[in-house]
């Protein structure tokens, strides 16, 4: 899955379709270098090819390696990057992460002061459609009806069956990532005619439904934990994101769902997981198939090259007087830290007493005077482009590095969380899985837990992985005035901020040409 680059001949007629506004999309082109669905799966190859380009949906931004022809337009390419985007809805707009950069709106996101023109909200969020229409194509071409008709059979049509149940788990990810983001959103599926129409918006527990029910449905579909190709959906990753969705159920639609989120953690822990024993080496080159790791977004300096992903995370905290070489990269861009309330949650920020605690100290302030300024903050050294041998990744300016989305260590930290908030389960065994996410750093063992450690302990773990905003909004301290660190609310001391934060707009632009949306309360 680290060649999924290699599909653009099939993706150019992929593309026509989704873009094209005619009625009857199986025709034939007179122009016999256009592809439509009426030829590309006359080579049974193209179901895999196509998959994968719904997989490299989440690594690459176009069709041209890392600029040109983007998937979508009005933001620099590297910018509209889908785990990129994630990244900055998930991190800078929290404890964990400051920028440098002026950019346009990028630092808006930090001080909770955007707006419904963001330029990288909007960019998030057209990716997330974008990929979720991308999915909806691939499952109509693959339906039951579809496979009859080329008289699809045998060992090729039980493969493809598996391949539209990834496809369908890939679309619940991103309507997952609408969900959390946006709340109420425009809504279409396959069921959907192809063409010019305004989708109707579905409210935000309504969605949690829809996609609850999608991850039931595929559950028996899809491959078994740990027996897919690795980079490919299977049960485990299923049963991880029903996880995610039920512990933050009433976020989403007011309800308790704890006792499901632990039972589907226990799916997953027992299923034959395992966490690494060197924590740093789930952020190497070579990170590939770790048994820790349950669904990944996968890079290949020579094949995935993108300036989003884990090439932005690792050049972007790259300055100062930091050696690019230690990183395995050309240069650094001089661009992420952390506040000092994030480095406060280590008992020291050397590592001695917590590996996680992973900071460049020489030559930065711990506090941010000017968040221009990289040298103030501490930076981040988690994210390398080296490997275990301490060779350096195939390619200097495009890491090999994979990004785990979700692994092993977060399902533990979820099941003690939903045992503390009333769902069940067992409390010595929460703290017994604590206690090996913490021993793994040499951290100190501990004989109780109460939800204040359990988010703290999340961002010592999880940070720079995209957890960050989400865990804060559950435990009410995004917004408001519970939790306040250095330039919430753009102020050096930080200040409360307006609850509607704890949503981002949808983008001034869809409501606009959409009369069927309702913006965001307070937007």
């Amino acid at each position: 899955m680290k060649n999924i680059l290699k599909i653009t001949t099939v993706l150019a007629g992929l593309l026509l379709m989704l873009n094209s506004c005619m009625k009857d999309l199986d025709t034939i082109p007179l122009d016999k270098d256009v592809t439509t669905a009426a030829t590309v799966y006359d080579d049974p190859a193209a179901y895999k090819q196509v998959l994968a380009k719904l997989y490299a949906g989440l690594a690459v931004s176009g069709q041209q390696g890392p600029a040109g022809n983007g998937d979508i337009s009005g933001i620099d390419e590297g910018f509209g990057q889908y785990l990129r985007g994630l990244w900055y809805m998930q991190e800078l707009t929290t404890d964990e992460a400051v920028i440098a950069w002026n950019d346009q709106t990028i630092k808006d996101l930090h001080w909770q002061t955007w707006g419904t023109s963001d330029v990288f909200i909007s960019a998030f969020y057209y990716r997330v459609f974008y990929q979720i229409s991308i999915c909806n194509e691939y499952i109509r071409e693959t339906s039951d009806a579809k496979l009859d008709e080329r008289g699809v059979s045998g060992s090729l049509r039980t493969d493809v069956e598996h391949f539209r149940a990834e496809a369908r788990f890939l679309r619940a990810l991103s309507y997952w990532h609408a969900l959390d983001h946006f709340g109420n959103v425009p809504f279409v599926t396959e069921e959907d005619a192809v063409g010019a129409f305004f989708p109707e918006q579905i409210s935000r527990a309504d969605l949690f439904s829809y996609i609850e029910s999608e991850l039931k449905a595929i559950e028996p579909l899809m491959v078994e934990a740990r027996a897919n190709e690795y980079g490919r959906a299977d049960k485990g990753a299923v049963w991880t994101l029903l996880a995610k969705l039920y512990l933050n159920a009433e976020v989403y639609a007011g309800v308790n769902k704890y006792a499901d989120c632990i039972s589907y953690c226990e799916k997953v822990i027992n299923a034959g997981y395992s966490l690494v024993d060197d924590y740093q080496q789930l952020f190497l080159a070579d990170n590939d198939m770790l048994p820790e790791v349950i669904f990944s977004v996968n890079f290949d300096g020579n094949r995935t090259q993108t300036y989003g992903g884990t090439n932005f995370i690792i050049h972007a905290a790259v300055g100062g007087d930091m050696d690019p070489n230690e990183f395995g990269v050309g240069g650094g861009w001089g661009g992420t830290r952390a506040t000092s309330a994030f480095v406060d949650l280590f008992p020291d920020e050397t590592g001695e007493a917590d590996g996680r605690a992973m900071f460049h100290t020489e030559g930065q302030t711990k506090e941010i005077v000017d968040i221009g300024d990289f040298t103030n903050g501490y930076a981040i050294t988690k994210w390398k482009n080296i490997n275990s041998d301490g060779t350096t990744g195939s390619n200097v300016d495009f890491p090999d590095t994979d990004f785990p989305m979700f692994r092993l260590a977060d399902v533990y930290l979820m099941y003690a969380e939903a045992v503390l908030r009333g769902g069940g389960g067992n409390t010595g065994t929460a703290v017994d899985y604590v206690n090996m996410i913490r021993q793994r750093s040499n951290a100190a063992t501990v004989s109780s837990i109460d939800l204040d450690f359990i988010l703290e302990e999340r961002g010592r773990e999880l940070y720079w992985e995209c957890h960050r905003r989400t865990d804060l909004i559950r435990f009410g301290e995004f917004t408001g005035g519970d939790y306040i660190w250095p330039w919430k609310g753009n102020v050096p001391d930080g200040k409360v901020t307006d609850d509607k934060y704890n949503l981002f707009p949808i983008p001034a632009s869809d409501i606009g040409a959409n009369p069927n949306l309702t913006q965001n309360t307070g937007y």
